[in-house]
């Protein structure tokens, strides 16, 4: 089945993605550059891990530890990260990284390199059937391979997704925001989160896997989309027929932002995608894209009423929604702090949403 959504950019549209060369070509300036003085590659990994990296060598160093301590036989997998630092001073800490690991690590470098074209970059010169799409700042358990593997078997996807969540050592604020993000009363389980997603559930880039096959016969990543190009791609690739659901044992440790500051600008990001994703895919607007954008104006109008005298009682509504947030995070967290952190980090979220929302509702979307 064809989509029926106008052309869309992508790239490399013609290339096979078992080739091992990565196609360059000067008006891209991709560069790739195997890390050759570690251990040799397997030639045919079962799959292939692909983050796009930009900065924050910490969070990559981090990213690099927990692959290379994967189960299983380290030929079973290949790590490709494609990098836009500016200045290209990540390379480096990435070298190292993979050093001290002992992983092989190829690395695709282009400065400014947007996410959607080191996507599907990285995608080409991946060599495995399956391709898993991860976030820089997400920490791979041990058996997550094995998950996945187990996952496969049992259900036969062609394209996954799995959970993120927040291991015991996270700062209160990362558990927090974690909350904010999965929880059911917050987010409805639409990240897989919940046991029973929804279901027509869509995969998102943090983690995110792919045939191969599936992910070239629609083209890749849309390159025009600069946020939201996760839920964009597995859009399509529902619309062409294949089976896409969610692998709830296979979870990554997602880190997440370091400030309520720089979440409340990532959402904000995710508010204005949804419109744009709304536009190219008629239909896909849900009552659960709009919640927070209409529960932040609720709750602005039953303030005003309540400061006014006007109507008192609404905003106590809006009150014991938070006392729910506060009460749930402090039980599954086991701590008041956490808690407490969760109901600002709720906050945070619906507000950047609704801000970003608004804004592309009026034709001045976030990039």
């Amino acid at each position: 089945m064809r989509s029926k959504h106008p052309a869309r950019r992508s790239w490399p549209h013609d290339q096979n993605p078992h080739l091992p060369d990565l196609p360059q070509s000067p008006e891209r300036g991709l560069h790739p550059v195997l890390l050759a003085a570690l251990p040799a590659r397997s030639a045919e990994p079962e799959f292939s891990l692909i983050s796009p990296t930009f900065k924050r060598p910490d969070e990559v160093r981090e990213f690099i530890a927990s692959a290379a301590q994967l189960a299983g036989p380290r030929g079973r997998f290949e790590v490709i990260l494609a990098d836009g630092t500016p200045d290209d001073s990540l390379r480096p800490e990435i070298q190292s990284a993979a050093e001290v690991a002992g992983l092989g690590v190829t690395v695709l470098y282009r400065a400014g390199l947007p996410v959607s074209d080191a996507r599907n970059a990285a995608a080409a010169a991946a060599r495995a059937p399956w391709l898993i799409f991860l976030d820089s700042d997400c920490l791979l358990p041990h058996d997550y391979l094995d998950a996945v593997t187990q996952g496969l078997a049992r259900d036969a996807w062609d394209a996954f997704g799995g959970p993120d969540a927040a291991p015991p050592d996270f700062s209160p604020l990362q558990k927090a925001i974690s909350f904010a993000m999965t929880s059911v009363l917050t987010t409805g389980g639409i990240r897989g989160g919940s046991a029973k997603p929804t279901a027509t559930y869509y995969p998102r880039g943090f983690n995110m896997g792919i045939r191969a096959k599936a992910f070239w016969a629609v083209m890749g990543y849309d390159i025009d989309f600069k946020c939201g190009e996760d839920v964009e791609l597995s859009i399509r690739v529902r619309e062409a027929g294949f089976r896409v659901g969610l692998i709830p044992e296979a979870v990554v440790w997602h880190k997440r932002r370091a400030t309520l500051g720089q979440f409340y600008r990532q959402v904000r990001r995710f508010g204005s995608a949804r419109i744009a994703l709304a536009k190219r895919h008629s239909g896909q607007m849900k009552p659960t894209h709009a919640f927070p954008f209409a529960f932040m104006l609720a709750w602005i109008a039953a303030l005003a009423l309540h400061l006014t005298g006007l109507w008192i009682w609404p905003v106590y509504l809006f009150h014991s929604y938070f006392i729910a947030v506060l009460v749930l995070s402090s039980i599954q967290n086991r701590s008041l702090g956490v808690g407490l952190r969760s109901v600002a980090a709720t906050a945070a979220m619906f507000a950047g949403y609704a801000v970003g929302f608004g804004s592309a509702l009026l034709g001045r979307p976030y990039r």
